[in-house]
């Protein structure tokens, strides 16, 4: 059965992104290579090893490029972070210094709220609902 593994993310710069998705957000670093062009293959991983999608961390190369970083999904909500514990989770990034656009709100689906990544990108910090 096919799954996707990967999502492209494009950045500004490798290094405060691998900073920013693993000390606020945090994410794992699964992978850091050089490639013979300059530039690297970075993947960062929430959760445990191979366990869900990873994102591959793209330094923009042009200015097509880098007119996108922060803007991925045209300003919505683009990509979604599953917890078990929101309150913990929420409480972390917070004191990591993330910002969160709204208040935590209960939904049919589970408890989320809407924050920004870095570059500005929209995420989803979500724990589901059981049922």
């Amino acid at each position: 059965m096919p799954r996707i593994a990967l999502v492209t993310l494009v950045v500004a710069d490798y290094d405060e992104a691998i900073r920013h998705y693993t000390e606020a957000l945090g994410f794992r670093l699964a992978e850091d290579t050089p490639r013979p062009d300059g530039s690297r293959w970075v993947v960062v991983e929430a959760g445990a090893p191979g366990q869900g999608t990873a994102l591959l961390l793209a330094r923009a190369r042009n200015e097509a490029e880098r007119a996108r970083v922060g803007d991925q999904t045209g300003g919505r909500v683009g990509f979604f972070l599953h917890t078990d514990d929101f309150a913990r989770d929420h409480a972390r990034m917070i004191a990591a210094g993330v910002t969160f656009l709204e208040e935590p709100r209960h939904e049919p689906y589970g408890i989320v709220a809407v924050f920004q990544d870095l570059y500005g990108n929209r995420w989803d910090l979500l724990q589901p609902a059981t049922h």
